[in-house]
């Protein structure tokens, strides 16, 4: 599959979270960081600056990189453990994400693990029956199964991402407080004044430039 059609898997966030973010930021390729984006990039440098550790029967490979030609995902584990036979064979794959906040109400942080699975399955040819979410505020681990409806929903938000990629509009806004006050692209995303239909945003942006420069010209 061509690279440009490759779906990050932490884009399967994004989508479900908010499709006008996902156009924004994997379509417009904007981006604007805040103090929870910000620690949660710390946090995943740190992990991923881990490397790898191995024991007798485990195996752990931090800031692992995963591709799925079936599916044309592409990504990069924080952490994969990986259990092992005679100290050489794979017999239980298990990935495992963290995440700077606690569990939330939503399948967000699920369908990017469970993303995550479907590379493994496919790299190492085994099932992943479950993975991991490490939550920095819970102090724990929380093991997800890898479920068919999951499988289902994942795969459903894959298709929907290279569909909005594929689009010309990005999606409308539609304010919603909880959700678009949290966002770190809020002002570029400007909920309450591209609601009215599905402008680009980066159009608007070189618009203002445009007239800015024909008001002050050098």
């Amino acid at each position: 599959m061509d690279d440009g059609l490759l779906i990050p898997v932490s884009a399967l966030q994004h989508v479900l979270f908010c499709e006008r973010q996902f156009s924004l930021i994997h379509v417009e390729r904007m981006w604007s960081e805040n103090r929870f984006t910000a620690e949660g990039r710390i946090l995943h440098e740190r992990v991923h600056a881990e490397h790898h550790e191995s024991r007798r029967t485990v195996r752990q490979e931090f800031g692992f990189a995963i591709r799925s030609t079936t599916y044309g995902l592409i990504g990069i584990c924080d952490l994969v453990e990986i259990q092992l036979q005679d100290r050489k064979t794979p017999v239980c794959i298990t990935p495992v994400e963290f995440k700077r906040g606690k569990t939330k109400e939503t399948d967000v942080d699920l369908v990017q693990l469970c993303a995550q699975a479907i590379c493994l399955q496919e790299m190492f040819e085994m099932d992943v029956p479950c993975g991991q979410i490490y939550y920095l505020q819970e102090h724990r681990r929380k093991t997800i199964e890898i479920d068919d409806p999951l499988v289902s929903q994942t795969l459903i938000l894959v298709e929907r991402c290279r569909s909005l990629m594929a689009g010309e509009e990005t999606p409308k806004a539609v304010y919603e407080p909880k959700k678009c006050n949290a966002c770190s692209l809020f002002d570029l995303c400007g909920p309450k004044h591209f609601g009215a239909g599905g402008k680009q945003v980066s159009r608007y942006v070189q618009n203002q430039t445009r007239i800015i420069q024909t008001e002050n010209p050098a």
